[in-house]
This record gives C-alpha cells, sequence and structure tokens, in this order.
C-alpha cells in the first residue's frame, strides 16, 4: 500500500509518503512560501522513496479545519494530483492529525484524550477532543468556538467533573495559547505541535483499509466557519 500525503493546513508545509507501515516525510515551515514549495517537495519525497504517481495507491491531504488559504492551496494540489493520475483522495482531519503526532512525539501521553486547538482568530479557537489510545478517533466533533464556549462544552460533557479542578486531558496546538483554556490545568500541553503530512498519511492508510475515500471532484474542505465570516475577517485586518 502507498499513500501520499501534502499538507499546508498551518504555517507549515509538508510531504509524506507511506508504503506499506513506513513514512518517509518533508516538513519545512514556510508560512508564505506553500505554492513555490508544494510540488517540488513532493516530487523530492517520491524520488526519495524511489517510487512515483502512477504507483501510488491514494492521496491524502487534511480537509480543515485550518488556514483558509493554506487549506485552498493543498486541496487544489491534491486535486490536481488526483486528476491526472485518476487517484482517490483520503480526507483527513488537521486537528486528529495533530493529536496523533501530540502522542508520536510525547511518549508518556496516554490513557486520556487530546484536546487538540489552533488558533482560528477571532477570539476563537479550531479545537477537537481525540484519543490518545485509538489515533484518529474522535470523543468530540471538531468545532469552532470561544475558548469559554470550549470550557463550558467540556463541564457539560462531564470532562471537568472528573478530575475536580483540573481537567483530566493532554492540550495540543497554538490555539492554547488563550489564558481561558490553559486555566483548565492539563495534563500537559505542547503548545508548539504541528500538523504534519506524515501523521496525516498514517491516519490515512486505516481510513483507506476502511474505503473511507472520495474521487477529486468530491473532495471538500472543512473550514467550519462559512466564506462570509472570512471575507468579514480579511476586510477587517485590511483597514
Amino acid at each position: 500500500m502507498k499513500l501520499l500525503a501534502v499538507d499546508t493546513t498551518s504555517g507549515a508545509c509538508s510531504v509524506a509518503l507511506y508504503q506499506d507501515g513506513r513514512v518517509c516525510e518533508q516538513f519545512v515551515r514556510a508560512e508564505r512560501d506553500h505554492t513555490r514549495r508544494l510540488l517540488p517537495m513532493v516530487e523530492s519525497v517520491l524520488a526519495q522513496a524511489q517510487s512515483s504517481l502512477a504507483e501510488v495507491d491514494a492521496l491524502a491531504v487534511s480537509q480543515g479545519p485550518g488556514s483558509f488559504t493554506g487549506l485552498r492551496i493543498a486541496i487544489s494540489c491534491v486535486q490536481g494530483l488526483a486528476f491526472a493520475s485518476d487517484k482517490p483522495v483520503v480526507q483527513v482531519s488537521s486537528l486528529a492529525a495533530m493529536a496523533a503526532g501530540a502522542v508520536r512525539t510525547q511518549s508518556d501521553w496516554s490513557g486520556a484524550p487530546v484536546l487538540a486547538a489552533l488558533d482560528a482568530r477571532m477570539q476563537e479557537v479550531y479545537w477537537g477532543l481525540y484519543s490518545s489510545d485509538r489515533p484518529g478517533e474522535a470523543i468530540l466533533a471538531d468545532a469552532v468556538s470561544s475558548p469559554e464556549q470550549v470550557v463550558a462544552v467540556l463541564e457539560k460533557g462531564g470532562f471537568l467533573e472528573a478530575a475536580g479542578d483540573a481537567c483530566p486531558l493532554y492540550a495540543a496546538g497554538p490555539g492554547w495559547q488563550y489564558p481561558q483554556l490553559s486555566a483548565l490545568s492539563p495534563l500537559g500541553i505542547w503548545q508548539d505541535a504541528a500538523i504534519h503530512a506524515q501523521d496525516i498519511v498514517t491516519l490515512a492508510a486505516d481510513l483507506w483499509q476502511k474505503g473511507e475515500y472520495v474521487t477529486a471532484d468530491a473532495l471538500e474542505p472543512a473550514y467550519l466557519r462559512n466564506e462570509v465570516t472570512w471575507k468579514k475577517r480579511e476586510r477587517i485586518r485590511a483597514r
């Protein structure tokens, strides 16, 4: 099984190839240079593995949430490659990939869920709660909320009550910069957690085996915010 994954969801650009359980990846933080770097990185990763696009079974991509521009770049790239090679596409949550990457990196994170959070600006976060023992399994679906709403949802779901004053979960991602979230006193915080194509492609391998993939023309980003909100934000930033 060979899967090729691409990601430009946030401030990094990464490409990874999954080949029968082995993964090779190129990852670079290049927030404003995704378009120029992406295709050369695809070619480099395939060459490193002595493979070609024609030999890949499927492509994988983060469908979001994340940067509006970043999502469009990655999805457009994958759609182009999928159309050109007649390959299906596996869609993976960026927050699921972040949570999986955090567990991969933080070897002592187990037993409690991971709350992955990206800064959505406008005093909101993109967030999702994922199992640390079964990567990719969502406990609470991805959402966009204010930090106060995140706390309210956790409280309503009983996640705060189980540990008294502390919340029995791990924290991953730059969305944890908001003090309202840090006040939850998670078991561990990794605020510098990033989204890696290697985690996208590893999660995609399981989804591929379950038959969870789409055709290139059916690929849809999960913005969580509608386009009207994004345009309003862009106008505010332009002032």
